[in-house]
């Protein structure tokens, strides 16, 4: 059963320019193992931080870290989700999480849906 879904969309070009100004920026919005991809890359992956939040009801107090991007092998995208973020999907009954991710045309987007 569908729980929530979410989608966001990012301009490329805007995050670029936010990650430039502020360096600081990154270490707030991307994990570790986020951080260093392109800015395509890192504008789907906060579109997917964005979608997960409205998946889950847009509570309060969630973090952007709390939301991670991980990919397999062969570059499938997966979510990997911790604190508050992990505790609203558990009390929500989320038990699975699909993601699709793209960008074209200076904009990427995310969609995000919670399964329980």
């Amino acid at each position: 059963m569908i729980l929530g879904i979410g989608v966001d969309v990012v301009d490329i070009a805007r995050l670029a320019a936010a990650l430039e100004r502020t360096p600081a920026l990154a270490a707030r919005l991307f994990t570790e193992q986020e951080r260093g991809r392109p800015a395509h890359s890192l504008a789907a992956r906060f579109a997917a931080k964005e979608a997960v939040a409205k998946a889950l009801g847009a509570p309060k107090g969630l973090g952007h870290l709390e939301a991670e991007v991980r990919c397999d092998e062969n570059g499938r995208p997966s979510l990997h989700v911790t604190g508050k973020a992990a505790e609203v999907a558990y009390e929500l009954g989320v038990k699975r999480w699909h993601i699709s991710l793209s960008h074209d045309a200076g904009v990427a987007v995310a969609y995000v849906i919670a399964e329980g």
